[in-house]
């Protein structure tokens, strides 16, 4: 009887832990409200709401992995709960994994018949997984692939009749992919229609090879395909030659700040100028800070354009006496995207050692198609420069050494000991980042509170304690780690005995977290870190996501 009284005891107490939980979700405290849930689970472990509750507070935190890791238990404990099945497809929609969220997502629809949201989110699930196949249907292999941005001149762009200006194939294959998608949305996903439709796209794409090739150099003309002339109506920044200067790049600042755009014309020159430049780079970077000058480290912007800019009314523009380090992920989730990396993109070509950009996680394909920054350079400049900001982020370093002492990167570290510096300088990083290895790891792994490895909250990378901090640093005679890559409250947080510190420059993430921003500034020779801290600014009314695919923008 006492057994029995206490169970009965512990479910009740979990009710009113849940419902703990579930106010903290609704205040936006996920951390908070993950560990409620996981006080009800241990007071009453088989049910299955609090395990798909958890997993939704999970992916608030971008922490997919662990949110399938729930909502699979929540399936086991309840196979006819449709809940969990929901949470398990959009942690795998997060990730990428477009058909594992459309097998969960056909459950869905199979438990709830009737639900028109569950019909909904299948169809279009099922219209991502169909682009999907298109894409990998005309995919050009990584050995015939040509560099967009190696065949744009744009000291020609806009003078000479017959400049070159993007591969027949590369403007070709995104159009045959929108008409085939169009006809598929339109018609369904009839297997006469799948059919019909990959063969459309064959033959277009063979079109385009052949006429390429009878055409030698394998381009359109300027004519062919849009007139990048500089109007003598445009009153935005310009270029005069071939010098970015600090007078066009406040003015191109302030002309994105009234949300005006700028030409084509000269987004090409700031890009393929920065491309040119961060080829030359190694994958490690050595940063000297001369005794008596800071320097300064800002984590991930994610788009949020209006709060670059009061980190700059903050600590001063880029330059040679007050230079910055941009820590990974630009891009995606805010809806000025473009506005930030072109931006910090000419703040690099005016002063190469006054600005110094890494590599993050969403500087990939797979991330900017998912997240916003892919559809927001469609909608703002064009297909071309979707894939030359793809060819671009490859070029990217991905990892900074600041006078020897302070390793900065944008994840973590390794799943392995005895990772030495000399071995992450010779990361071949001109790729999109794999799945496992090194540059996996530098991108995506994240600190755990207790010692030694464990498997990733995200899905990708790993954990690591503080006894791999120490020694990673003692291998490689550093005194400290910088990292970001994960939203703290106050935007930043000091970990593993003050040997790691997370900085990160988003505040109120997704115009929804309410988190801090922060950066940190470096005084040479001692380098102790000091750390300033802001809120958000006001921006537009554009909101969060506005440019991700319509399924996305169903879970944000």
């Amino acid at each position: 009887m006492p057994n029995m009284e206490t169970e009965n005891s512990n479910v009740s107490r979990a009710e009113e832990i849940k419902v703990l939980a579930n106010e903290a979700f609704k205040a936006h405290k996920y951390g908070q409200a993950i560990d409620l849930y996981s006080q009800a689970i241990e007071l009453n472990g088989d049910n299955a709401v609090y395990w798909a509750n958890r997993a939704f507070a999970h992916s608030k935190l971008e922490e997919y992995g662990s949110a399938i890791q729930d909502a699979s238990k929540a399936i086991e404990i309840d196979p006819k709960y449709s809940k969990g099945y929901y949470r398990r497809g959009a942690a795998y929609l997060a990730m990428g994994k477009i058909r594992d969220a459309l097998k969960d997502f056909q459950q869905v629809k199979k438990l709830c018949p009737n639900d028109p949201d569950a019909s909904k989110k299948l169809k279009e699930c099922e219209k991502a997984v169909m682009k999907l196949k298109f894409e990998e249907a005309i995919a050009v292999p990584e050995s015939q692939r040509r560099s967009v941005a190696e065949s744009i001149d744009f000291h020609s762009i806009g003078t000479s009749p017959s400049s070159s200006s993007v591969p027949t194939q590369v403007a070709l294959a995104p159009v045959a992919v929108a008409v085939v998608a169009a006809a598929v949305m339109l018609v369904g996903t009839a297997k006469p229609v799948v059919v019909v439709s990959v063969l459309m796209v064959i033959l277009v794409v063979l079109g385009a090879y052949l006429w390429g090739s009878c055409r030698g150099s394998g381009v359109f003309t300027k004519r062919g395909i849009m007139d990048l002339d500089v109007e003598p109506q445009y009153s935005g920044a310009r270029i005069e030659g071939d010098i970015v200067t600090l007078d066009f790049v406040k003015k191109m600042m302030d002309d994105f700040k009234n949300q005006k755009c700028l030409h084509k014309r000269y987004a090409f020159q700031i890009v393929l100028q920065t491309r040119e430049m961060l080829q030359a780079l190694p994958s490690l970077v050595d940063i000297n800070v001369p005794e008596g000058k800071h320097f300064t480290v800002c984590g991930d912007v994610h788009g949020q354009f209006y709060d670059l800019l009061n980190i700059f009314e903050l600590n001063g523009l880029p330059s040679e006496g007050n230079p910055y380090l941009f820590n990974g992920d630009f891009v995606d989730r805010g809806s000025f995207s473009l506005e930030i990396i072109l931006t910090l993109f000419a703040f690099k070509c005016m002063c190469p050692s006054g600005i110094y950009l890494s590599r993050g996680n969403h500087e990939s394909k797979s991330m900017n198609k998912i997240y916003g920054f892919e559809g927001e350079v469609r909608s703002k400049l064009s297909e071309t420069f979707v894939e030359l900001f793809a060819e671009v982020f490859c070029c990217l370093p991905l990892a900074h050494v600041i006078n020897g002492k302070v390793f900065v990167v944008h994840g973590g570290l390794f799943s392995v000991d005895g990772v030495k510096l000399s071995d992450i300088r010779a990361i071949d990083r001109f790729c999109e980042p794999p799945e496992e290895g090194l540059m996996c790891e530098l991108l995506w792994s994240d600190p755990q509170p207790f010692p030694g490895r464990g498997p990733s909250k995200r899905g990708v990378g790993l954990s690591f304690g503080k006894d791999v901090t120490q020694r990673f640093l003692q291998d490689n005679n550093l005194d400290l780690v910088v990292r970001s890559h994960e939203v703290k409250d106050e935007g930043y947080e000091i970990e593993h005995d003050g040997k790691l510190i997370t900085v990160f420059s988003a505040p109120n993430y997704c115009d929804q977290m309410g988190n801090k921003g922060a950066f940190i500034r470096f005084e040479a020779p001692d380098l102790k870190p000091n750390i300033v801290t802001f809120s958000a600014v006001p921006h537009p009314d554009v909101k969060p996501m506005a440019y991700a695919n319509n399924f996305m923008r169903m879970f944000s």
